[in-house]
């Protein structure tokens, strides 16, 4: 692609891999083109729900959840700097700021559009080369609770967010790599004021205080960091500058590579497997985005091992096929009738997800391609399944989209957990949807600091209890999703990019975290913008309701009564919890793009 002239700017002459490959140090390739300034931006009040205004922009804006990781992309953009160069930006950030959500030590899906092509960029963690399906199993071959996996060495997988953010920036960059980790640098040498979510997040957990770094640098004296204490990350802070000069080199190879599989193989209760030829050996890979149309839109979202995409445009592919309903959305507020369809086309739709959806390098695709799964055809059976009663828990059984040469056993429900999600649209006509998770709040509960012997660091992922525990059923059939040696673990992320069929303007790019729940989120919020019309911030805004084909469960305190006693009546099974979600949309507007938070984290938007 050629990139306008950018004036007074200098792009990055020599491509990141290719400036590797001869030797140059990164933050010899160009003149300085960013110069951070430190925000006066303090944390939120409280971590609770926060009232977000919703904001309007004209040229670009970034949306991120947190003010600080925010304000890095914001600043990157202002200097003329690209989408990917702001992902870079925040994503160093919310490594600092926001360690119990996503991390370099964990892995992200990036969506990417350049003006004129879509992008997907896998930097999904893979399993070490020495497991077998047998991972999470204990001595008598039965699965392990899901704590006493997620919080050892067992579970920490290759991460890939820097190499995979460094293999986009190389095709997409126009700022050096070095100058885009100058905000997090910063704010890990002169400290930041600790979040209330990170606080709270803190003071609930109890097996970050059980390892040896972790439990000094965020409890010390034994007490959790109260919001608003200043913290310093110095061994982060050395971490970043040698990934800014060496690349992601310096993550995989070397002191600070040695110094992760150290801390993973010599875990204190269960050690795991990664060697320093796994994270030496470590692809990010550039796949083909699933472009599906749906109403007047086509809606890119990210292929396996993704099943967010799929999982999203079979709920909303359902759902066209049945009866509308006359009020679907009163006072801010989800109909029952609607919620019952929503509902019981997610039913539908994780019961396929959880019989076919994996890696694509060990796992066929029905019929040889995954978009026979949104077939029109195929979703009008579907559809035809769902009455005015609810299927309940069991009673949605995956459909048959298309032929397997394997016969596939579905994946026992198991909790999924974590993510942040950063949404990014530049004035140069690039935008990108970028999901990035270490799983679990604080991952493996490993705090690496790199070998420095600095205080800090950064958190390993737990991301391969995204496995299923056990790798077959009861008759010996597989389990599409079973660990095995290298393999991606399937993931819910649903990074999405929205375009005009017509036009093929951009709409819309928007996700979420929130483990399973990412698809019911993102669904309904594509749905409320588009179909609804409401704007970004309305649509975020919206109660949640969801369900993996078992309980219903209604975002506690946010529903009349007398939906969660109508969705019951149905056989719905439906009861209140908390669902914290932490969507991020940016949409396009007549004067340029509209921007929302999720109220329920401390994300912002911020543009000009």
């Amino acid at each position: 692609m050629t990139l306008p002239a950018v004036p007074f700017r200098r792009r990055l002459l020599v491509p990141v891999t290719a400036a590797l490959m001869l030797g140059l140090p990164l933050a010899a390739q160009a003149e300085v083109a960013f110069q951070y300034d430190l925000p006066a931006i303090a944390p939120e009040v409280a971590s609770e729900t926060q009232e977000k205004p919703g904001w309007a922009t004209e040229r670009f804006a970034v949306a991120a959840a947190n003010p600080l990781a925010t304000d890095a992309g914001y600043q990157v953009l202002k200097a003329g700097g690209s989408a990917i160069d702001a992902a870079v930006a925040v994503q160093m950030v919310l490594t600092l700021v926001e360690p119990q959500s996503s991390g370099i030590g964990g892995g992200a899906f990036l969506m990417h559009h350049d003006g004129d092509e879509v992008a997907a960029y896998d930097g999904r963690e893979t399993a070490p080369a020495a497991v077998s399906g047998e991972l999470f199993l204990d001595e008598e071959g039965e699965p392990l609770p899901f704590m006493e996996a997620a919080a050892s060495g067992l579970s920490v997988g290759v991460p890939g967010t820097v190499r995979m953010l460094e293999l986009a920036h190389a095709e997409h960059g126009r700022l050096p790599w070095a100058e885009l980790f100058g905000p997090a640098i910063r704010l890990a040498e002169e400290g930041f004021a600790v979040s209330p979510r990170l606080a709270t997040s803190l003071a609930s957990e109890q097996p970050l205080r059980d390892d040896p770094l972790g439990g000094a640098f965020y409890y010390p004296d034994g007490e959790p960091l109260e919001a608003g204490t200043r913290l310093k990350n110095p061994a982060l802070a050395a971490i970043l500058r040698e990934i800014a000069e060496q690349g992601s080199r310096a993550l995989h190879e070397g002191p600070i590579a040695e110094d992760l599989v150290a801390r993973v193989q010599g875990h204190h209760s269960r050690a795991g497997a990664i060697t320093a030829e796994d994270l030496a050996g470590y692809a990010a890979k550039r796949r083909d985005p699933i472009c599906t149309a749906w109403q007047a839109y086509e809606v890119c979202g990210f292929p396996p091992p993704s099943s967010g995409h799929l999982t999203v445009m079979q709920i909303l592919g359902i759902l066209e096929h049945l009866l509308e309903v006359e009020t679907p959305v009163a006072e801010g507020v989800p109909s029952e009738p609607w919620l019952h369809q929503f509902l019981e086309a997610s039913r539908l739709a994780f019961a396929d997800r959880g019989r076919y959806i994996g890696d694509p390098d060990f796992v066929e695709a029905p019929g040889g391609d995954w978009s026979v799964m949104l077939a029109p055809d195929y979703l009008a059976l579907r559809a035809a399944l769902i009455g005015e009663e609810s299927l309940g828990s069991g009673g949605a059984a995956p459909g048959n989209p298309g032929e397997l040469a394997v016969t596939w056993a579905s994946q026992p429900e198991q909790p999924e957990y974590g993510t942040s999600h950063i949404s990014i649209v530049d004035e140069h006509g690039n935008a990108i949807a970028m999901t990035t998770t270490i799983e679990a709040a604080f991952g493996s509960r490993i705090l690496a600091d790199g070998g420095t012997g600095l205080a800090g660091g950064y958190l390993l992922n737990n991301e391969l209890t995204d496995f299923s525990f056990a790798p077959e059923d009861e008759d010996g059939r597989p389990i599409a999703n079973r660990v095995e040696p290298n393999k991606r673990p399937r993931s819910s992320m649903s990074p999405t990019l929205v375009f005009d069929r017509e036009s093929g303007e951009l709409v819309a790019s928007l996700g979420s975290p929130g483990g399973a729940a990412i698809i019911h989120y993102t669904a309904k919020a594509l749905v409320a913008m588009l179909d609804w019309g409401l704007d970004a911030q309305e649509a975020l805004d919206l109660p949640h309701a969801i369900t993996l084909g078992g309980p219903v469960f209604l975002e506690e305190g946010r529903f009349p009564t007398d939906t969660l006693e109508a969705l019951n009546a149905r056989g719905h099974d439906a009861s209140e919890r908390e669902l914290v979600s932490g969507l991020q949309a940016i949409q396009r507007t007549e004067t340029g793009f509209f921007g929302g938070a999720d109220p329920r984290r401390e994300g912002v938007v911020m543009g000009d």
